[in-house]
């Protein structure tokens, strides 16, 4: 058993602690309690790798009432593709700061498209969401971010046209939670183990956890322990057979 606790968290990269583990081991049949995997990897000294709560890397700059939280907290959509969510945060190299754009399906977690930028030019914003539009053949009902420049500028309007556009209240990140912690995620799990040297190494590191690991592998409470793309298949799978009936 304990070679088995190893290799489910080998595989993830190291991240998954006691809970995950167990929910693996009994959902491939086998009955143990999380109590019992937690003394087995305390024996194999192995640890999980918890993310920090976040915190808040891009500012609001428009204060103003034209900009309605049409999203409200409500982070559960009924559908993919439904409610898109959307930011930017930095990545520490050697050569100086980075910025990672980052576009979310509230409904299963899933990242859905992502550009990382030397500045925090609006191009770079839209090309994360062009990304998205691409991988998933479709443009979102609702696509909420803060009040950061980016989001309000006229670029970013004149892209995202024909588009809901929800904003978070003032100095309110909560707003936005989901992928604020996303972004505080990637970097507790994966990006502060390494010494990032330059842009190339942080692109590969942050496509190794997004797309070989984060989106097809990783298990997500919110997806019922599935991964965010087992969790969006599903529903594909069950709404296909519904219309068909």
């Amino acid at each position: 058993m304990k070679a088995r606790i190893l290799k489910i968290h080998e595989d993830s990269k190291r991240i998954y602690g006691a809970p995950k583990i167990t929910r693996i081991l009994r959902s491939k049949g086998y009955r143990i309690s999380e109590r019992t995997v937690t003394r087995y990897m305390k024996e194999m000294d192995i640890r999980a790798c918890y993310a920090r709560p976040y915190t808040v890397t891009t500012r609001s700059l428009d204060f103003t009432n034209r900009l309605r939280n049409i999203l409200n907290r409500d982070f559960s959509p009924a559908r993919p593709n439904a409610v898109w969510c959307t930011d930017i945060t930095y990545v520490y190299t050697d050569e100086g700061f980075v910025y990672l754009s980052c576009v979310m399906d509230l409904f299963s977690r899933r990242i859905v498209g992502w550009e990382l930028a030397p500045t925090l030019e609006t191009e770079y914003v839209i090309s994360a969401i062009r990304k998205a539009i691409k991988t998933t053949g479709q443009r979102p009902k609702i696509i909420h971010t803060d009040r950061g420049v980016q989001y309000t500028s006229e670029e970013y309007n004149e892209f995202t046209s024909g588009i809901e556009k929800s904003y978070s209240l003032p100095g309110t990140p909560w707003d936005n939670a989901c992928i604020e912690s996303f972004h505080a995620l990637i970097k507790r799990e994966w990006l502060n183990r390494f010494h990032i040297r330059d842009y190339t190494q942080a692109y590969n590191l942050i496509f190794e956890y997004i797309d070989t690991f984060y989106n097809t592998r990783r298990i997500h409470s919110y997806c019922d322990y599935l991964s965010p793309f087992q969790y969006e298949k599903n529903y594909n799978n069950q709404f296909k057979r519904t219309i068909s009936a």
